[in-house]
């Protein structure tokens, strides 16, 4: 198989949960740009406009309703595509929320629970869905968002649920990889810097912390979707055959320093 061969996806069938916008439908893009079907989960059609509206394309996109934090649906999902002979094969764990500036003195009990249910058990319940397929298969591929503030405490705004959220689904990618490596199944992370997404950007206390954040960065400059994913596409395919548990830095240097 040559080189390039092993980055298509001819074949294959992906889900990607919240790939209705930014890194999440740029990832639906790459993906079915490399041959695969994909799956978008979201919790609206609306939501997902954007993502079907690359059938346009000739790609073969479709949609699932259906939120992360609900692991009877997410089971429902997994279930449903394999008794129709369609087991997701790549699973893109995207869908998440952020939080930041807020002190930890100042969390509350609700902002706490949320961001672990919707970042870290949302992953895991999908992963356990969709990933009990692929073992049983014998082979699949699954790719988490991480952050770079999983690994690095972020400066100048404070938030810790946000960051310890992160660096658990760092060690949940571990914890599967190693479990699931004899099985065929390989699970590794993309950990990106501050990327731009209107999310980011709407946001008006990050336009005083955007210069902070980028003298911080050795590279100078936030991250585009399209570059994260361009990571995502590397280590759902054959290309990244060896990789498993790897947590793979998109952060323009930011955790070199």
């Amino acid at each position: 198989m040559g080189y390039q061969e092993k980055f298509k996806l001819d074949g294959e069938r992906a889900v990607v949960t919240g790939g209705g916008r930014a890194i999440g439908l740029c990832c639906v893009e790459a993906l079915a740009e490399a041959g695969a079907a994909v799956i978008v989960i979201e919790r609206s059609e609306a939501d997902a406009r954007e993502a079907l509206a690359l059938r346009d394309k000739g790609y073969d996109v479709d949609l699932k309703i259906g939120d992360v934090t609900d692991s009877a649906r997410m089971e429902a999902i997994a279930t449903e595509l394999a008794d129709s002979g369609h087991a997701a094969t790549i699973l893109v764990n995207n869908a998440g929320i952020g939080q930041s500036g807020i002190p930890s003195q100042d969390v509350t009990d609700a902002d706490w629970l949320r961001m672990m249910d919707v970042n870290v058990n949302g992953v895991f319940w999908c992963s356990r869905a969709f990933g009990r397929h692929m073992v049983a298969a014998r082979r699949g591929a699954i790719v988490n968002l991480g952050s770079m503030s999983g690994i690095i405490c972020n400066r100048p705004q404070p938030q810790t649920p946000y960051n310890v959220s992160k660096a658990a689904v760092h060690h949940l990618t571990r914890s599967m990889a190693a479990e699931w490596a004899e099985h065929g199944v390989r699970v590794n992370a993309v950990a990106p810097t501050y990327i731009e997404t209107p999310m980011v950007m709407a946001v008006e206390a990050n336009r005083e912390r955007i210069p902070v954040w980028l003298a911080d960065t050795p590279m100078g400059r936030m991250g585009t979707p399209e570059e994260v994913a361009s990571a995502v596409l590397f280590l759902a395919s054959g290309a990244a055959s060896l990789m498993t548990g790897a947590i793979v830095n998109v952060d323009a240097g930011f955790t070199c320093w």
